[in-house]
């Protein structure tokens, strides 16, 4: 099983949604960063459950613990490793499930792949693991931080109701202002009262979290395989639930033609800019200087509380019944999830940039 994420600043995620804890180490981060715990926890604090009617109602303070890789405040350059203990597990919500397959779930592929497979709250691939990301996340935050670079996603779609406003004309300082995290103030109250609606009709939603990375300087990326975007891509496409990924212009740049669609160049005051941003900051794989923006696509959580037809481990027709805590929407408590992997992400093209020429 494929655990670890980076070529130079690498993770590897451990841990299952009921076992004794989850964590992450990490290696490759330069040493001298200074770390900061509280915003390490105030990121878990925005992922974790049980923060509104909206989420999951499962209660994990998410109480983070450093067990190497820090010395005096500031990194080590040695192994980073972050330990985060399961609080409130109810194992006994999935013994129904014990030889079922949940419809939309991985509990199939799992069972054909390893012949074996932890049935509470879908072990190892529950959403419980990205809390190690988070942590993670937050230390290449931190790296960022001093590169000035920052990265802000915020919830932009919940099934057809859509943020219309583009990134450029929102408030950032509003994205934590309600539980949907859109910035927008009118459209989360119409995003929360739709996935409360759906809540009641014991059902689930999907929708979308955008992002944006801004100060990114050009020169970040490989050219071929390692494209900067497509390594965006495979990070967001990694996180449960993702069934989508677009950057720039996206799918609805096949509606333009060239001459509406190239990025025209100038200089301002010596600086390399584009008059408009269709290519979403990056060109032949490498950054260009721009802010980098993109959209992930979430579907609906798997688990509803209805009834639904499948199959057990021997091939007979069962009944599955929706039990236990869940989302109802998952984007609100993706968002720092996303920021994170795109952290993750810039991070490591930094370090790998550093060796690509001679000063």
């Amino acid at each position: 099983m494929s655990n670890t994420y980076g070529t130079l600043f690498k993770i590897s995620t451990f841990g299952e949604s009921h076992g004794k804890g989850i964590g992450v180490v990490i290696d490759g981060c330069p040493a001298g960063l200074p770390i900061d715990e509280e915003f390490i926890q105030q990121e878990l604090g925005r992922r974790k459950p049980g923060q509104s009617k909206i989420t999951t109602q499962r209660r994990e303070s998410d109480t983070f613990q450093i067990l190497s890789g820090v010395f005096e405040g500031k990194t080590t350059g040695t192994s980073l490793a972050i330990y985060i203990p399961n609080e409130d597990q109810r194992s006994k919500d999935y013994s129904h499930i014990a030889d079922k397959f949940r419809p939309s779930h991985a509990d199939y592929t799992y069972h054909a792949k390893y012949g074996v497979r932890d049935y509470r709250g879908g072990g190892r691939s529950s959403a419980r693991e990205t809390a190690a990301r988070v942590a993670a996340g937050a230390v290449a935050k931190l790296f960022l931080k001093h590169k000035g670079i920052d990265v802000q996603a915020y919830v932009s779609q919940v099934g057809s109701l859509r943020l219309e406003k583009p990134y450029t004309q929102l408030d950032f300082s509003q994205t934590e202002a309600t539980p949907i995290r859109c910035p927008d103030l009118e459209t989360a109250e119409q995003m929360i009262n739709l996935i409360d609606q759906v809540r009641k009709d014991r059902d689930t939603i999907g929708g979308v979290v955008s992002a944006v990375v801004t100060g990114v300087p050009a020169g970040l990326g490989e050219p071929v395989f390692d494209k900067l975007h497509a390594e965006l891509g495979k990070a967001m496409l990694s996180i449960n639930a993702v069934k989508g990924f677009e950057y720039g212009s996206g799918f609805d740049g096949v509606t333009l033609r060239g001459s509406q669609h190239n990025d025209e160049i100038y200089s301002d005051r010596g600086t390399i800019r584009t008059k408009t941003n269709h290519s979403g900051g990056v060109q032949g794989g490498i950054s260009n200087g721009e802010d980098i923006y993109f959209r992930v696509a979430f579907k609906p959580v798997a688990t509803i509380m209805q009834d639904q037809d499948s199959v057990n481990e021997a091939g007979e027709t069962v009944t599955v019944s929706g039990k236990g805590r869940h989302d109802p929407c998952v984007v609100p408590r993706a968002v720092p999830i996303v920021e994170a992997m795109a952290a993750l992400v810039i991070v490591d093209m930094f370090l790998r940039n550093v060796t690509t020429k001679l000063e």
